[in-house]
């Protein structure tokens, strides 16, 4: 054979295998979430090898994943396959850039969540993938002083504050234990639970006749309160110490209480108030850039993630809950199965009223977090009039939503520009 038959044949089996590479190519799921190295390897290893095609899974921070998907867009060629992110990423993003997923016949069991996913729009935009939140917790010692009558799967806030009174009486010191020490995650409560409750609002209604009676109300759960609060931050160990009968905290911050005395406590939505049952949902989606290179695969990779059993897979390697109904098996820790199950319930109760994690305040966040903090401990800690502080904090969150721009987010009104104080 001549050296230009031998090229020849070797050029052509060369096509060939690039031909059939680039056939069965990876599909690039290119995310934000599950970032820390044994994340990554478990969604490798555990979610996304039981996909029929090979998935190159690649996690990055926010700013590297927007960067490289902005380059596609405007190129109107990429190779990102699946996009993974929190439904913040992808409110900022011009809508016409995803692809639509209502035909797929995929949905999340949260009508709440399939509503965010649409992103104001008639389409979904992004597919509801996973979620975390903050819960309430009590021991099971606490249940017999509930109020008669109460389902504690469905409680109101005046149920709460009477329940915590009760319990108050019955032991003879407060009971009620809340996250307001330095490390604390109290803004969140405030943010994400009391304010939609009563105000079907943040920022736009921050400082309304509605928050005020918000406040009001959180003064009279206070007086039940244990006040060493204060110093409380992870409320798993009130809850161990018997400090705490009843809390609230984010479900990782109340793991180590069901893992070590599972049968002591158990775990149950946040109350509702007159305008719904306010939660802050940590919510990520799955998404199809209008540049994926192959629609079919991309398709088939978003139907694999919303199976119930890749749902489950995705708990274990992220410790992020499932959005679609599954059971979950026994081989779960018993945190994992405690705060699944309030947190399903949560997410998909008919009252259900989500207070998304703040959005688009960059380097303000913190001063936003702030102007709750300081709201808090004046009202609350202080004592003082409650309008007169509101009027006063107003001024502040004014500033700083003009400074950063920021437009309302759920469950506030949208906004053109800046998202008003009214």
């Amino acid at each position: 054979m001549s050296f230009h038959t031998k090229f020849a044949t070797v050029a052509s089996g060369l096509a060939l295998s690039l031909a059939a590479g680039l056939a069965q190519a990876d599909v690039l799921f290119w995310s934000t979430q599950a970032n820390p190295v044994e994340e990554q390897q478990a969604m490798r290893d555990q979610v996304l090898a039981t996909h029929d095609d090979a998935v190159d899974y690649q996690s990055n921070e926010a700013g590297a994943w927007l960067t490289r998907l902005q380059a596609e867009l405007q190129a109107n060629s990429g190779s990102i396959g699946l996009l993974g992110a929190l439904h913040g990423n992808f409110s900022a993003m011009n809508p016409d850039d995803l692809v639509d997923l209502s035909d797929l016949g995929l949905q999340s069991s949260s009508d709440t969540f399939n509503n965010l996913a649409m992103l104001g729009s008639d389409s979904l935009q992004y597919m509801p993938w996973m979620q975390a939140s903050y819960i309430m917790a009590a021991s099971r010692d606490s249940l017999q002083y509930l109020p008669e009558g109460a389902d504690i799967n469905a409680l109101t806030y005046d149920q709460l504050i009477e329940w915590a009174a009760t319990v108050h009486e019955a032991a003879g010191e407060p009971k009620f234990g809340f996250p307001a020490g330095p490390k604390g995650l109290k803004h969140r409560f405030f943010q994400g639970y009391l304010y939609p409750s009563y105000t079907n609002g943040v920022v736009r209604t921050f400082a309304s006749d509605k928050a005020v009676i918000a406040w009001e109300k959180f003064k009279e759960l206070w007086a039940h309160t244990n006040p060493a609060s204060t110093n409380f931050s992870f409320m798993q160990e009130q809850l161990l110490s018997g400090d705490a009968w009843i809390v609230f905290d984010h479900t990782s911050r109340l793991a180590q209480a069901f893992n070590e005395r599972p049968d002591d406590f158990v775990a149950f939505p946040a109350p509702a108030g007159p305008e719904g049952r306010g939660f802050m949902p940590v919510l990520a989606g799955i998404a199809i850039p209008r540049t994926a290179p192959d629609m079919e695969a991309s398709k088939a990779l978003l139907a694999h993630m919303m199976k119930p059993e890749t749902q489950i897979a995705t708990l274990k390697a992220t410790n992020f809950f499932p959005v679609v109904d599954v059971t979950l098996p026994d081989d779960l820790p018993p945190s994992v199965k405690a705060a699944g199950d309030a947190v399903a319930r949560m997410s998909s109760a008919a009252d259900a009223n989500p207070g998304l994690l703040p959005a688009g305040l960059g380097s303000k966040g913190g001063d936003f977090n702030r102007v709750f903090v300081d709201t808090f401990e004046r009202i609350v800690l202080a004592g003082q009039p409650v309008e007169a502080v509101l009027q006063d904090q107003k001024r502040r969150l004014e500033a700083i939503m003009s400074e950063t721009g920021a437009p309302c987010w759920a469950p506030d009104a949208p906004s053109e520009g800046a998202c008003p104080v009214e």
